[in-house]
């Protein structure tokens, strides 16, 4: 099993800012303990909840249609 991840790290992963990665887990019913680092298990909980972040694209927003 991987080791665990902060929420910092989660968020950086989505490419959001914490305050975006903190919302996410709230509309998604996520309630994660108060510790800085999640166990893997909370963290594999985020990634099905959320879907697994893909790390390999560019979360650049497009500039597209504007």
């Amino acid at each position: 099993m991987s080791a665990g991840k902060t929420r910092d790290l989660l968020a950086q992963e989505y490419g959001v800012s914490r305050p975006t990665f903190y919302s996410w887990l709230k509309r998604a019913g996520i309630v994660l303990p108060a510790r800085v680092l999640l166990s893997p298990s909370e963290v594999e909980l985020v990634y099905i909840k959320l879907g697994k972040p893909n790390l390999k694209t560019d979360h650049t927003p497009s500039r597209a249609g504007r």
